[in-house]
């Protein structure tokens, strides 16, 4: 097998799920015959500059004329279509998450995302996907035939269960904040339930979206519960296990999600589950396990929310159904073998 030549935009370590993903898969690939390395492209896709583009073409030319290129969708989802074809390396694209479908967009810019992709992914010999759901959007919205998607779901390590930490029921929701996580919708629904006893700790980047972040952080504020949300910001992965540990349940109000990893997380950890059923939540949280809620819906979380914080019979029973859950999660090894597959089957 060629060597792969994994192209990612940015800071690998950056803590989202996204790259998680890439670090992960980027270890395990040689366990499943694939040697491979990173290659970091410039950390302003997806807007890149017309000079970032000609280092990346510089970048990706430069490759061994036999490798093959596993390429982030941040990044090759604005990629030129003219670009990759002058690359001429066999190429798969990874895609986490259409980039015209990101939340907020004013409509002009997601629709010249949308084209733009859908453009780029032309060129890609296979694309990969993170969700059955992603394999759908990226059929009827990117218009990609089904028969050059395959689904590379995350994996899961296996973790302790989740003790929880006594006292006042600790909430926990993971990810950076961004429109798409709704965290102000989750504030809005907290507010109504001050006569329980509960705290929540958002842990996410809080540099990723600075407008959404002053939005949170104002409505916090205005809702008077600074005693009781804690926007811990970015935490390294000690920090966010001790944060599982100690919780009592896991809150996603999100949007939409390519997959939720941070929801699978959970499960394995044991936790019941609040969740919106944007994108493919609803299927990575099981009805067993977590309360599900439309997205953007206030008053359905919010009782969703009393009912998992008021009822601690409630909070067991899915807590178990979780912990069932979480122990049939794929592991990272066979997310890798997936794309090692797909990276075998186009290579020279």
């Amino acid at each position: 097998m060629p060597e792969a030549i994994f192209a990612i935009p940015g800071d690998l370590a950056a803590p989202t799920g996204g790259y998680a993903y890439d670090r992960r898969v980027l270890a395990e690939l040689p366990a499943c015959g694939v040697p491979a390395r990173c290659l970091r492209l410039p950390a302003s896709y997806p807007d890149p500059t017309a000079d970032d583009l000609a280092e990346t073409e510089r970048l990706l030319a430069g490759t061994p004329e036999n490798a093959v290129l596993l390429i982030d969708g941040l990044a090759y989802g604005a990629l030129p279509p003219a670009l990759v074809a002058r690359v001429g390396r066999p190429t798969v694209a990874l895609v986490h998450h259409p980039l015209g479908l990101e939340t907020g967009l004013p409509p002009e810019r997601a629709a010249r995302l949308i084209e733009g992709e859908r453009a780029a992914l032309d060129q890609a010999r296979r694309v990969v996907v993170t969700s059955p759901t992603t394999a759908r959007l990226v059929a009827d919205v990117l218009r990609v035939p089904g028969e050059r998607i395959r689904v590379a779901e995350p994996g899961t390590d296996p973790a302790p269960r989740a003790v929880g930490g006594g006292g006042a029921v600790r909430l926990l929701a993971v990810g950076a904040v961004s429109p798409r996580k709704a965290y102000g919708l989750l504030i809005e629904a907290l507010a109504g339930l001050a006569d329980l006893d509960w705290r929540l700790t958002i842990a996410g980047a809080l540099d990723r979206a600075p407008d959404e972040t002053a939005r949170l952080r104002e409505a916090v504020r205005r809702a008077g519960l600074e005693g009781r949300v804690t926007l811990a910001g970015a935490v390294d992965d000690e920090a966010l296990a001790a944060l599982y540990a100690r919780a009592d349940a896991m809150v996603s109000p999100s949007l939409f999600e390519g997959y939720g990893m941070a929801l699978a997380e959970a499960l394995a950890r044991g936790l019941p589950i609040v969740a919106s059923t944007g994108g493919a939540a609803v299927d990575t949280a099981p009805d067993g396990a977590a309360l599900k809620v439309p997205p953007g819906d206030v008053t359905a979380l919010r009782g969703a929310l009393r009912a998992m914080i008021a009822d601690e019979g409630l909070r067991r029973a899915c807590a178990e159904a979780s912990w069932a859950a979480g122990q049939r999660l794929p592991r990272w090894r066979e997310t890798a073998r997936r794309i090692a597959d797909v990276l075998q089957e186009i290579a020279p």
